[in-house]
């Protein structure tokens, strides 16, 4: 027997069944038998002469039977026959092409979903906030599944550390701007949708522009300045925001500020983090790691949640906070509500417009004095005349078994209980693999122990990489 699809607005008349099985034959005989078993359907397919009715498309597999043998189309015993009339008193062409019908045919077959979900993805306007290990897979997915507009900020440049996880891009786009990579990608993807990009760091002064046009904003940074920015953007503007986060091998995901049909508006970011963490103490991906399959599971379970948003379709995660650890394949999920004192939304709001969130997250203190810093050049031209200095490394030990430059090594946990072996007389350069670490090991020694001959290796081990040595291993 072959399966027929029935969609939403037929189903009334057949005894609302959304998958009826008919003989196999031709799409002729299978019209036949369906109207002869539910005569209210066939004023709804056939026309008065007996034709297919011109706004009823009829789908085998994923064809169209206009680009087969029209009615005289084969059906065999396991075809899966999908009918498509137009809905909302428009032909289906006004909103979708042929192509797009066969291209989101599972999407429409599927009861409950249907073509009334897929023309709201098709309407959609998703701002994805980050193209990297996260906004990869997001963004396929989005395109893949047809959200009409997507919006992509990034700032970044493709680089080959990157290719570990972020599957949007290859080896001919290192170098290039991650959206610009990104719009060719998807582009090619899914031509019937619509890419905006920004090439642009997303702050305080022109978040709330970009925001302001979409519907659905998808949070794939990876720095809590930015995430606190997004929140409240994202909060002042009423916007839901599908939250998601990865570190090494746990994913985090959620959805922020999400208004249900009766009007209640979830949580947001601050009332599950009311405050960030001091700086330096939970390191970023690139210092700390991040499995690469990681932001595939992570970043998929947030398109989920972004489509689910949009069609109305299922429970979202509003209200609750779902974590991963990929190590155990164990999965939580917690309740979380909104808070009387929250700063933003809660019962009385100090924050009514967005602030500068580098000095709230603690990363750009006024008090704090510049590091001395040295750059990879620099340090290359102290090596070459013979210059006496100390040259310390305080990444941890499998970081330095990957790659090191001669440095003594002295891991960041490790340093004060090691001030001993650091020179007080001569230059001693600190460094790390990017500059964070290094500079957070100088300030430590500075104000516990006075030292004042410091100096960081500005953007660490891979910038001298990148300047000097570019033959050694990147990481």
């Amino acid at each position: 027997m072959a399966t027929v699809i029935i969609p939403t607005p037929l189903r009334k008349f057949t005894n609302n069944t959304a998958r009826l099985e008919v003989r196999a034959g031709t799409i002729q005989d299978t019209v036949n038998e369906l109207t002869q078993n539910f005569p209210d359907l066939k004023k709804h397919l056939l026309d008065e002469g007996g034709s297919i009715r011109s706004y009823v498309n009829i789908f085998v597999g994923n064809n169209d039977i206009r680009d087969l043998q029209q009615e005289h189309t084969a059906v065999k015993e396991d075809t899966v026959i999908s009918i498509v009339p137009a809905i909302a008193g428009g032909a289906p062409d006004q909103l979708f092409t042929k192509e797009e019908l066969a291209r989101y045919n599972r999407h429409i077959i599927i009861p409950g979903f249907g073509m009334e979900a897929q023309e709201k993805l098709k309407k959609a306007k998703v701002l994805v906030i980050g193209s990297g290990g996260l906004g990869s897979p997001v963004l396929l997915y989005l395109a893949a599944a047809g959200v009409g507009t997507l919006g992509i900020v990034d700032f970044d440049v493709v680089d080959d550390s990157n290719l570990q996880r972020q599957v949007l891009f290859g080896i001919d786009e290192i170098g290039k701007p991650k959206v610009e990579a990104a719009r060719r990608r998807l582009a090619a993807l899914n031509p019937h949708i619509k890419l905006n990009i920004y090439n642009t760091h997303i702050n305080s002064q022109n978040a709330l522009d970009i925001v302001k046009d979409y519907d659905v904003i998808a949070d794939g940074t990876d720095n809590f300045p930015t995430r606190y920015l997004v929140n409240d953007a994202a909060v002042l503007l009423g916007k839901p925001n599908i939250y998601a986060s990865i570190f090494q091998f746990e994913g985090q995901v959620s959805v922020f500020n999400y208004t249900d049909a009766s009007g209640n508006t979830g949580p947001n970011y601050r009332d599950l983090y009311p405050t960030p963490p001091p700086p330096g103490l939970v390191p970023s991906c690139a210092e700390g790691g991040v499995l690469g399959v990681l932001p595939g599971i992570i970043g998929s379970l947030q398109a989920l949640e972004v489509i689910k948003v949009i069609t109305g379709v299922g429970e979202t995660l509003s209200g609750r906070f779902y974590i991963f650890d990929a190590l155990n394949f164990e999965s939580r999920t917690f309740n979380i509500k909104r808070r009387e004192d929250n700063p933003i939304n809660g019962k009385n709001p100090t924050i009514t417009a967005l602030i500068d969130y580098e000095q709230f997250c603690g990363m750009r203190a006024v008090e704090e004095k510049p590091l001395k810093e040295i750059t990879a050049k620099e340090l290359y031209d102290w090596q070459v005349r013979g210059e006496k200095f100390q040259l310390i490394d305080v990444r941890e030990p499998h970081e330095f078994d990957i790659v090191n430059i001669g440095g003594e090594l002295i891991p960041l946990a490790t340093v004060a209980d090691n001030a001993g072996r650091i020179d007080t007389q001569q230059h001693v350069v600190i460094h790390c693999k990017m500059g964070g670490r290094s500079a957070k090991a100088i300030r430590e020694l500075e104000e516990k122990f006075g030292f004042t001959n410091l100096y960081n290796l500005k953007g660490g081990i891979l910038s001298y990489i990148d300047e000097v040595q570019p033959e050694l291993t990147k990481y």
